[in-house]
């Protein structure tokens, strides 16, 4: 078959299409690993309880969180095979995420069952837990990243920093819960709260930033519920309390309940978020359709009836019937006294094909700046995170304090977090001065 304009402008458009379609097959997959997300930040929380109260507490809760997992588990697993993503677009980073959540939760198994015999403790169970759901996390950054179209982009940013915010908060309830349930104060768990604190304020920021003005109402709706309150009531009585105080075992269930009813918020948003998202892609998906139908019908006119201007040339190089015809296309009749054709229906056609290439052409203009924000994003969380890896193989940093480094060099230095961790990425001796001969925490 013979190259044509007009092969290579369908077929760009099919590869279009296709490119839509495996979008909206991640976004599907994302909110499927979001549901698993919430089922095992529930999980996680009512373990923490049923441990840290020594198997007195929260035993129902726990098995009935548990017993929501499992048909998560299955539907995603149905997920990866369905969607053809070991063959079709997926990058070499997805395709290793995929496997490292395989194999979290098999390992699942195993760790539910030295918690029936109570075996970890509290704090080892949560940190279990968040390594799982940390590898799903990091699956759905990378489902989000690069997406080709700027409003699907966008919100794909905000459902990434929500999920993360979300997770933060699971982890906040988790490790309070355990502190109020096992009575006893520790500086170390307070820091931590803290820290969660501090993550969720700055993922849900991002979130805010990118998501579209009726989510962002729907979010600032509950910061306005007395629960909002409660919660940070109980977070300041626990993070003001003294190490070794004896807390109010009781206020667990507080703590838990209000805890639960901001992640409830959170996850109320995430559902709303993933609706949204497919309503975006069934959009995108119907207009690329509506584009390919145009351009076959436009491309036909054109094959069938050339361009006004091509009988102006033709009548110029005929000097026999039109000698003083000219090469471009009058405002009047020509020199044979016919009509000029731009008057004519072909030129409609014409002015028809160029105002779709036109408008392509300017819809493609004005995505690429709303993609370089949401790329930009996405970017700096990257070098944040590969910040934090570096400084935690080089000095020995646990993960939070390698984040703490990060933030306070920013503050020192009033310079912006991802400037800093790209310095640290660079010039580490120079930013942070030399390893230590001792491992710090």
């Amino acid at each position: 078959m013979t190259l044509s304009a007009s092969h290579l402008v369908l077929r760009a458009k099919q590869l279009e299409l296709d490119t839509v379609r495996h979008l909206a097959e991640r976004v599907e997959l994302a909110g499927v690993v979001g549901q698993l997300i919430d089922a095992l930040q529930r999980e996680r929380g009512a373990t923490s309880i049923y441990l840290a109260s020594g198997g007195q507490r929260f035993q129902a809760e726990r098995q009935a969180a548990l017993a929501a997992v499992r048909p998560i588990e299955a539907s995603l697993l149905t997920l990866f095979h369905e969607q053809g993503l070991l063959t079709q677009g997926a990058t070499a980073r997805a395709l290793s995420l995929m496997a490292w959540v395989l194999l979290d939760l098999r390992a699942l198994a195993a760790l539910r069952l030295q918690i029936d015999q109570r075996i970890p403790t509290a704090h080892e169970a949560v940190a279990a837990y968040s390594r799982v759901i940390a590898g799903l996390v990091e699956l759905v950054y990378q489902l989000a990243d690069a997406a080709p179209h700027p409003g699907i982009s966008r919100q794909l940013v905000a459902l990434v920093h929500l999920i993360q915010g979300k997770e933060a908060a699971g982890q906040e309830r988790a490790v309070g819960a355990a502190l109020f349930a096992s009575g006893a104060c520790s500086e170390a768990q307070q820091l931590r709260i803290v820290k969660l604190i501090e993550a969720q304020e700055h993922s849900l920021k991002v979130f805010e930033d990118f998501a579209q003005p009726a989510l962002q109402a729907l979010w600032h709706q509950h910061q306005l519920t007395p629960n909002v309150a409660m919660l940070e009531r109980l977070r300041r009585s626990l993070c003001t309390a003294r190490h070794g105080t004896v807390l109010d075992a009781r206020l667990s269930d507080s703590w838990f309940e209000a805890a639960s009813v901001r992640i409830a918020a959170l996850w109320q948003c995430e559902v709303e978020l993933v609706e949204s998202l497919r309503q975006a892609c069934a959009a995108q998906l119907e207009a690329t359709q509506q584009d390919l139908r145009d351009s076959e019908g436009l491309l036909r006119q054109l094959r069938d009836n050339p361009p006004p201007h091509t009988h102006a040339v033709s009548r110029f190089f005929n000097t026999a019937e039109y000698p003083d015809a000219v090469p471009v296309l009058g405002s009047g009749p020509d020199s044979a006294g016919e009509p000029t054709p731009s008057a004519g229906p072909d030129a409609a056609k014409v002015s028809s094909l160029e105002d779709l290439l036109q408008a392509q052409t300017a819809r493609l203009a004005s995505m690429e700046a709303e993609l370089e924000t949401a790329r930009r994003a996405l970017h700096e969380r990257k070098l944040i995170e590969r910040a934090k890896g570096a400084l935690m193989a080089r000095m020995g940093l646990t993960e939070d304090a390698a984040f703490r480094a990060l933030q306070k060099t920013s503050m020192d230095h009033n310079r912006k977090l991802v400037d800093v961790a790209e310095a640290a990425l660079a010039l580490p001796d120079l930013v942070f001065g030399p390893r230590p001969d001792t491992h710090q925490n």
